[in-house]
């Protein structure tokens, strides 16, 4: 009995096995499926299948900047031990690689490779958040990655217009460490800003304050909240003295990503 390619993807989704392996149980038993299978389970191969339901919240993130294009992209795992290894962190590398050439394609192009990694590590693998960035003409990109354990936990890439290298480069690591959600008060959602008001009002009633200053009271907590999740209203990092607007001056944040492990 003869196989097609559809039925080595079938038998990789039911069992969790490389490519290669499915191949080989297919042709080792005539290209019955359910014998396949079970000659992958009686080879230890389909082990990995029974780890979908487990949580994999470690992993890494990988970054590639090059002066006009960025990528970065997080790679799940289960454990620590798995994170560190020189293998996964290639495959982080690979990926990356791969996304910053193809963009979100490049993940499909390295299917084979995180499901045989998936096998051979014997953990719950899969690709997380994967993001690309193509500079406007003049446009300067930079990156910062927090390294723990060997590894990038807690990436950035930006993209600044009329900005040097090195201004760039210190928004990222501020945007590491004070994780903006949003770049300015205007892309805020309105429905996001109409929660957190009327939580505002809610907490400011139950302290007891005057009906009448509630209003202005919770005006100013809103105004706190921008600069918690806005990146242009944050106080900058390294001085707090100073907004993240008034660090760039007439440069401008075009945009910012970032992406973590946990």
């Amino acid at each position: 009995m003869s196989y097609t390619a559809k039925d080595v993807q079938s038998l990789r989704q039911s069992t969790g096995a490389g490519m290669m392996d499915c191949k080989k149980a297919l042709e080792e038993n005539g290209g019955d499926l359910e014998a396949a299978k079970q000659w992958l389970r009686e080879k230890g191969l389909a082990a990995s299948a029974k780890r979908d339901d487990r949580d994999n919240a470690q992993g890494l993130v990988a970054i590639i900047v090059e002066p006009t294009r960025a990528a970065i992209v997080k790679l799940k795992c289960e454990t620590d031990f798995v994170a560190s290894s020189d293998g996964f962190k290639a495959e982080g590398d690979a990926l990356a690689q791969a996304v910053l050439e193809q963009g979100e394609a490049g993940v499909a192009s390295r299917a084979a490779q995180v499901d045989d990694l998936k096998v051979l590590l014997k953990e719950k693998i899969e690709v997380g958040e994967v993001v690309r960035f193509e500079a406007a003409a003049g446009n300067v990109l930079d990156s910062y990655s927090h390294i723990q354990g060997g590894r990038g936990v807690n990436g950035v890439i930006v993209e600044m217009s009329g900005a040097t290298a090195e201004l760039a480069h210190d928004i990222a690591v501020h945007i590491a460490f004070a994780r903006p959600r949003y770049l300015n008060i205007e892309d805020v959602p309105a429905d996001v800003v109409a929660k957190e008001r009327e939580t505002l009002e809610t907490i400011t009633r139950n302290e007891g304050k005057p009906e009448q200053a509630i209003a202005k009271i919770v005006e100013g907590r809103i105004g706190g909240f921008f600069k918690d999740i806005c990146l242009l209203e944050q106080p900058y990092a390294k001085d707090d003295k100073v907004s993240i607007k008034q660090l760039i001056g007439d440069a401008k944040i075009v945009r910012f990503a970032q992406v973590e492990i946990g």
